[in-house]
């Protein structure tokens, strides 16, 4: 019997925030970004974490790898200027095709600092 309870293999996994704080109050800088919509095809579903460090560590997924670079990329940006900020990304944006998002869908990022 499948056990239908366990994370896709691109989530984040189920602690990321304890990660994030883990890390936190270990002293490192940190972002976390959080997928917070998708439309059409998507490999991560609304929800989905990805924990960026300023010190270049990072746990979670939230597309399974085809924006990951511009997504880590915002978070060094977030880390540096303290201010959280909403990405987007669909097939109809030029950038998403440079990331590599061809799949068809639309996704919605937002991506903040711990502090």
């Amino acid at each position: 019997m499948a056990n239908n309870s366990s994370p896709s293999r691109y989530a984040a996994p189920p602690d990321a925030l304890s990660l994030a704080v883990e890390w936190h109050e270990a002293g490192e800088v940190v972002a976390i970004a959080t997928v917070t919509s998708t439309w059409g095809s998507s490999p991560c579903p609304p929800g989905s974490r990805m924990v960026v460090t300023k010190s270049g560590r990072i746990a979670g997924s939230v597309s399974g790898g085809c924006i990951e670079g511009a997504v880590i990329h915002a978070a060094q940006e977030v880390i540096a200027s303290g201010q959280p900020v909403l990405l987007a990304f669909g097939v109809t944006d030029e950038m998403a095709w440079e990331v590599g998002l061809a799949c068809g869908g639309k996704v919605q990022i937002f991506v903040e600092p711990v502090s």
